[in-house]
Order: C-alpha cells, then sequence, then structure tokens
C-alpha cells in the first residue's frame, strides 16, 4: 500500500507519495500537462542540475546562504548530474508556465535529497527548493540557460557523425574521380561530369552546412544567467553574476559568458531561430543528395542504374528480389521532421510577449529532436549507405557515349544551331553523335574523339 505526505504550496495542498524526492508544485504540473506521454530530455535535466550547483557556490561565496546548505545543495545535484533520480523527474515535454514546472522538479528533487543529507526527511525541506535551491535564479533565466547547454551536448555527437559523413563523401570523390557520367539538368542530359565531382558537390554542400550550424551554436554560450524573473536580476546578491558564469564553465567545460543586456536576452530568442534555421538549411541539403542517390540508384534495370546502393533490407512484401534505398529515405523523413521543427519553432519565437517568451519548452523539445535524429540520420547514412555506394562504371560509359549532350563541345566550332540540327538527327535515327559527324565528314575520326572526348569536358 503506497504512502503519502501532505505538501502545500500557494494553491493548496496535494498528497505527494512519501517516497518521491518530487514534491507538490512539480505533481501540480504533471496533473495539468499530460501532453506528449515523453519526459523532459534527460540531459535537460542534468544541465538545469549543473546551473543548481554552481548557483549554490556562487551564492555562498555572496553569502546568500550558508556554506553547509551549499554543500548538501552540491552533492544532491552531482546525484542527479550523474542519473541517481531520473525517475524522479515525471514532467512532460511540453508544458505550460515558461518551464516552471521543470525547473520546480528540479528543485523539489535536489532541496528533497539535500534535506537528508543535512539530516531531515523527504517533505522537511530543511533546505528549501525556492529560498536556497533556487536562491538568484528564476525559472526565466535557468529554463533557457539550460536549454542552451543542452544544444551544445546534443550538437557534439551530431557534429562527429556530420564529420564522418563528409569524410566518407570525400572518399567516394576520390574513388570516382575518373568515373565519367552524364550530367543532367531539369532530369535531361546535359553535358558531362565525374561521378567523383559530383560527390564532391555533396561534401561542399554539408561543409558549408557544418560552418553555418558551428557559427550558430556559439550563440548557445552567452546566457541570462543572472537575469532572474526579467533582466533586471532583481533578487541577486553582489558578486553572484560575476561568480556564477566561471564555476557554470569550469562544470560545463564551456567557456560561458552573461549577455550584453540581460533584459534583451530574456525577452528575444532569436538565437534559437537562427540555430534553428541552420538546422533546416542543412536538412534541406540531406534531401537534395538522398534524392540524387535514390534517382542515380533507380531500377535496376528500368531506372538509370548508374550507381548501386547497399541493400539493406528487403523491399517488399510481396515483390520477390525486390531492394528499396531505404537508408535515403529514413533520412529524408529526418530532415522533412526538422523543417517542420524549424516551424514549429520560428512561430513560437516570435509569439513571445513584452519581458518573456512563454513557448520555451516547446522550442526546446522540437530543437532537442532535430538533433538527436540528425545524429541517428547521419550515422546510418554514412555506414550503411554511403560507404558502400559502387558505380556502375560500363554503363555510365555507355550512357555518355550514346548521349547527345557531348554535340556542347561542337557549338563553338559549328555554331549553337548546326550542332543542334545534329543533336536531333541522332536522337531521330538512333544514332551517336559520332556517328553522324562520320557519315556527314564534318570531321575526321581523330578529331571527332579529341573533341567529344567526355573526361576533357569534366
Amino acid at each position: 500500500m503506497q504512502l503519502f505526505r501532505e505538501e502545500k504550496d500557494s494553491i493548496g495542498t496535494l498528497s505527494v507519495p512519501e517516497q518521491a524526492y518530487y514534491g507538490v508544485q512539480t505533481l501540480r504540473g504533471y496533473n495539468n500537462f499530460q501532453i506528449t506521454g515523453e519526459k523532459m530530455e534527460p540531459v535537460f535535466i542534468y544541465n538545469i542540475a549543473k546551473i543548481k550547483k554552481a548557483a549554490a557556490i556562487a551564492n555562498a561565496k555572496a553569502g546568500s546562504i550558508s556554506s553547509s546548505t551549499a554543500d548538501a545543495i552540491v552533492k544532491a545535484c552531482d546525484e542527479v548530474i550523474c542519473g541517481k533520480f531520473d525517475g524522479e523527474f515525471i514532467t512532460d515535454a511540453i508544458q505550460g508556465g515558461a518551464g516552471t514546472t521543470v525547473n520546480m522538479n528540479v528543485n523539489e528533487v535536489v532541496a528533497n535529497r539535500a534535506t537528508e543529507l543535512v539530516g531531515g526527511k523527504r517533505g522537511e525541506y530543511l533546505v528549501h527548493p525556492n529560498d536556497a535551491v533556487n536562491c538568484a535564479q528564476s525559472t526565466n533565466d535557468v529554463i533557457p540557460s539550460a536549454g542552451k547547454l543542452t544544444l551544445l551536448d546534443l550538437f557534439s555527437p551530431m557534429e562527429e557523425k556530420l564529420n564522418a559523413l563528409i569524410d566518407a563523401l570525400d572518399e567516394k570523390a576520390v574513388e570516382f574521380d575518373r568515373v565519367i557520367k552524364m550530367g543532367r539538368t531539369q532530369l535531361q542530359d546535359a553535358v558531362p561530369v565525374r561521378l567523383g565531382q559530383e560527390f564532391s558537390a555533396f561534401s561542399a554542400a554539408l561543409k558549408r552546412d557544418r560552418a553555418r550550424i558551428s557559427a550558430s551554436v556559439e550563440s548557445m554560450k552567452v546566457l541570462n544567467l543572472g537575469g532572474t524573473a526579467i533582466g533586471t536580476s532583481i533578487n541577486v546578491a553582489d558578486g553572484y553574476i560575476e561568480n556564477v558564469y566561471p564555476v557554470l564553465s569550469q562544470i560545463t567545460g564551456y567557456s560561458l559568458k552573461p549577455a550584453d543586456n540581460l533584459i534583451d536576452s530574456t525577452q528575444n530568442l532569436d538565437a534559437f531561430a537562427d540555430f534553428s534555421a541552420s538546422l533546416k538549411t542543412f536538412a534541406l541539403d540531406l534531401i537534395k543528395i538522398c534524392n540524387d542517390l535514390r534517382l542515380m540508384s533507380s531500377g535496376p534495370r528500368a531506372g538509370l542504374e548508374e550507381i548501386f546502393l547497399p541493400a539493406m533490407q528487403n523491399g517488399s512484401s510481396i515483390m520477390p528480389g525486390k531492394v528499396n534505398p531505404v537508408i535515403p529515405e529514413v533520412v529524408t523523413q529526418v530532415a522533412y521532421n526538422v523543417i517542420g521543427n524549424d516551424l514549429t519553432v520560428s512561430l513560437s519565437i516570435q509569439a513571445g510577449q513584452f519581458e518573456l517568451n512563454p513557448y520555451e519548452p516547446v522550442i526546446f523539445f522540437k530543437l532537442f529532436e532535430s538533433l538527436k535524429t540528425l545524429t541517428g540520420a547521419l550515422d546510418t547514412f554514412t555506414v550503411n549507405c554511403v560507404k558502400g555506394i559502387k558505380a556502375n562504371e560500363e554503363h555510365l560509359k555507355e550512357l555518355v557515349s550514346f548521349s547527345t549532350g557531348t554535340v556542347t563541345a561542337l557549338a563553338p566550332m559549328l555554331g549553337y544551331q548546326k550542332a543542334a540540327d545534329i543533336a536531333k538527327e541522332a536522337i531521330k535515327r538512333g544514332m551517336s553523335i559520332k556517328s553522324i559527324l562520320l557519315e556527314k565528314k564534318i570531321f575526321i575520326e581523330k578529331e571527332i574523339d579529341k573533341i567529344l572526348d567526355p573526361f576533357s569536358m569534366t
């Protein structure tokens, strides 16, 4: 039989499970926000705890709390950061109140554990969740600061997978450097291109994405911590801000600094819009690359059949032997989701009013999802697709030799119209450009081979 303790807040009294480390405000939020069925991102919780730890140390130096209280808070935060209390963070990922529920969830868990460490029992709050754990803080500076730290943490593994994909594309660019194929514009034959050049172009686009995302992520190191409710630093003791940033930087490993204008940094979330937009642009480039690979591998008999993607699983429950490009498909789906997340982030950011944006929970929910899903998509794309791509070299040679796209090389010598007439005749009669030129005795074979050498056109 489960036992309960009675806890009271400014709204009233609730029965909290006796063994719970969370308290009345957490339970109230849990009851109010049954939205996604997903709990808060664990890394986000750990970063809130890191802020509480740094704040306790800074508050002790400023004389706002005793050293013994600070020590208990620090020890409790360390246990949270190690994952000891993961089951105590019960609030939904999307919640009202600008994240007050999750902030209080951490405050109450840390307070109850710190209370135990000083000899009390859960619910007694010898270390108070608001007066001690949340001292010199507000939801409005803790949550955006923790969100930025979490984006930094989640970006790191995604960047690692992006680097691996770029390296794999660069390797394919070298491997396919001598492989000639027909380039296409508007899905029609254009002029020859090396397959390696196409893969080099894929890599170049992703390198720009990497630079773009890396530049936007730097703004995540500028926090509004110490601004408290609206950026005016109400209830913050002298020396707190000067101390909390060096301590938090040491705890997190990031070089953090306060915003030049804490009111602006609390009101306006354009840094998240910029970061989200960089992920959306990255997603667009991924879709383009995946679609090109799917088209080049289409077939295997009735399509372009220019490259072979690794066969990863059966492609149909009814058509024997069918193999689908499942890896580019899943990467594309992730990219679509990232684009949708960016729209949610954009709408949420513009909807802030006056001194605060209350929609940070959904902003972070979507940005965290984008980073985590991109990390998985990039990994499977590199390992299960790009590294195993093979060129259908003989078929590519046949396509180039029979294409009319090479007629472009004749235009400087014969003029546009005459070259076009030769192309049309070749198509009508089902002949190659070389055969038409020989038949009409426009050039000798040696000259034709030199003019129509596809590699020289690339």
